[in-house]
Formats: C-alpha cells, structure tokens, sequence
C-alpha cells in the first residue's frame, strides 16, 4: 500500500521535476547619434561630424530612410537627398565598432 501511494505520488510530482523551464532575457538598447554627413557609402557605412568628432557607423542588414516628420524615403529619393553636408540622426544598436545602423533620419522634411 505504501509502495502504491509513493508512486502514485510521484508519478504526479515528476512531470514538474523535469518539465523546468528555462529562461534567457537580452536586452539590446537602440542608441540614437546626430551630426553632419562627413562620408556616406550607401549599404555600407556612414560618418558623422558630432560634437565630440567624427565617427563611424555600419549599416545593418535593412535600414530605413525617413524625414524629421517621419516620412519614409523610397530609394530613388534616398540617393538625391542623402549626401555629404546634411544634418542626420542615426538610430543603431550595438557600442564600439559594432555599432550598426537601422534608421536614418533626415532633419528636414
């Protein structure tokens, strides 16, 4: 009877013993820097004179182009507007030599 009700007992409490889950959380922070196009090489990456100098960002695999209202650019529009000597905002993610872009924001409209 004792043997009984201890598997019993059990066959209701393994499930829970090995049916664990596990959890892994990453956060990953989307940082924005502006400035003046300083070099720009479409797909690749671009350059901004800051106020604490120059640097250097990569493009993600899909960035997207968009005015200070928040117009999205199409591409034709992208490669007559995004030049040398325009004031920009980048969204990326990452620190260091890692940062990548995903958004391009234009300060005009």
């Amino acid at each position: 009877m004792k043997k009984a009700l201890l598997s019993m007992a059990l066959a209701i409490v393994a499930p829970f013993a090995w049916g664990q889950v596990s959890e892994t959380t990453t956060t990953t922070t989307t940082t924005e820097g502006n400035g003046t196009i300083t070099e720009y090489t479409p797909g690749s990456e671009i350059v901004l004179r800051e106020s604490s100098g120059p640097r250097h960002y990569r493009f993600g695999k899909t960035v997207s182009y968009v005015t200070r209202s928040g117009k999205v650019l199409d591409e034709d529009t992208v490669r007559t507007r995004v030049k040398v000597g325009i004031p920009v905002r980048v969204h990326y993610v990452g620190t260091g030599d890692n940062m990548l872009v995903d958004r391009v924001i234009l300060d005009e409209d």
